[in-house]
């Protein structure tokens, strides 16, 4: 029976993943690790506040007895400006952990949850992104520049004990109703920015198949690099339509031309080196993670937007259409009743329902 330490367990993903890990066989003991309280329950799992940078992780390995470490903290970045704090927390946190569990000879496993974004976003990206690929051209600093230092780390802890075993994942966006990120936020918004001439290839990952994904890596023996990624690709204006945003075309020849028109007109921010993905896009090959780990996602990539747009607010605009619309019949109930229905009525929000607040 296996004793696991989660760590980041105050998020959203983290806390479902502890309470998954407590009902699964095999699994004697959770325990959650984060800096701040949890914002979400933990069911049977256990909690320990402490920073990743804490000398005295050590400690805590030994005194529960910990032999699976499952490594969520890594954190992207919402803005360019948290990159200094991100990378602080994302490297050098790691390398504690690790040095920690390297040392600590009990700890027989390693999971961490990386990112896709590591591969990049180029127009001479292959079809498919395999687990040996690496990217071809385009931006890969800020969070996929540390997300690969981190894997390296991992890799080399593991060269360097016999008998601790490492399992990368490489989740694409992760995307649900309680699925807060930059990614998110755009494809949510009201006006969301496209660019005119392209039409990227987005794969996304449902929050339920992130958490399965990752209790399955956990209580496996699987090593190596996986891609998890949910079937299908969409293009993207279709993406921001189903997440429940208004995609705008707009006339831009790079990605930094997007993110600076963006962020002059206040729509949103995103890190510079996670907007070459609205220009390309990224699709992934998950050949490993359906026969190597036996993980196959219940939700298509179509499925995950439709689910994270129907939990999304009404959009602005669509109110402020339908409130024009209630007007012009207010109006036009008084200078003639028979015109009554072409105002309000007539109005359709961009997937076809009515606009207005959505269930």
């Amino acid at each position: 029976m296996s004793t696991v330490l989660v760590t980041g367990a105050s998020r959203y993903l983290g806390a479902r993943v502890a309470r998954e890990l407590c009902d699964a066989s095999g699994v004697d003991r959770v325990i959650g690790l984060d800096g701040v309280e949890p914002r979400h329950p933990l069911g049977g799992a256990e909690f320990v506040r402490s920073d990743l940078r804490n000398p005295l992780l050590g400690r805590i390995l030994a005194r529960a007895d910990v032999d699976v470490v499952l490594h969520l903290s890594l954190t992207e970045p919402r803005t360019s400006r948290e990159r200094t704090a991100t990378k602080e927390h994302n490297v050098i946190g790691t390398m504690q952990l690790l040095a920690a569990a390297q040392a600590r000879a009990g700890v027989r496993r390693v999971v961490l949850k990386s990112t896709a974004s590591v591969y990049g976003s180029s127009a001479k990206d292959p079809s498919h992104f395999t687990e040996d690929d690496e990217a071809r051209g385009g931006r890969r600093g800020g969070y996929a520049r540390d997300a690969l230092d981190v894997e390296g780390y991992l890799r080399s802890a593991a060269r360097r004990r016999p008998g601790l075993a490492a399992c990368v994942l490489r989740p694409a966006h992760v995307v649900g109703p309680h699925v807060s990120s930059a990614m998110t936020d755009y494809l949510r918004s009201s006006f969301a920015p496209v660019p005119l001439g392209f039409d990227a290839r987005l794969q996304v990952l449902h929050a339920d198949d992130a958490v399965g994904a990752l209790v399955a890596a956990t209580t496996s023996d699987v090593t190596g690099t996986i891609n998890v990624a949910a079937p299908g690709v969409v293009g993207l204006r279709r993406a921001v339509r189903l997440a429940g945003g208004t995609p705008v075309p707009v006339v831009v020849s790079t990605g930094r031309l997007l993110s600076g028109l963006a962020r002059r007109v206040h729509l949103w921010e995103m890190p510079d080196e996670a907007i070459d993905h609205l220009m390309w896009g990224r699709a992934l090959d998950t050949t490993r993670m359906r026969h190597d780990l036996g993980f196959h996602p219940l939700h298509t990539t179509r499925e995950a937007l439709a689910d994270l747009g129907a939990a999304a607010p009404a959009s602005p605009a669509h109110a402020t259409l339908a409130a024009a619309a209630a007007a012009a019949d207010g109006l036009a109930a008084r200078l003639d009743p028979a015109l009554v229905g072409t105002g309000a009525h007539a109005v359709r929000g961009h997937d076809g329902a009515e606009a207005g607040p959505r269930p």
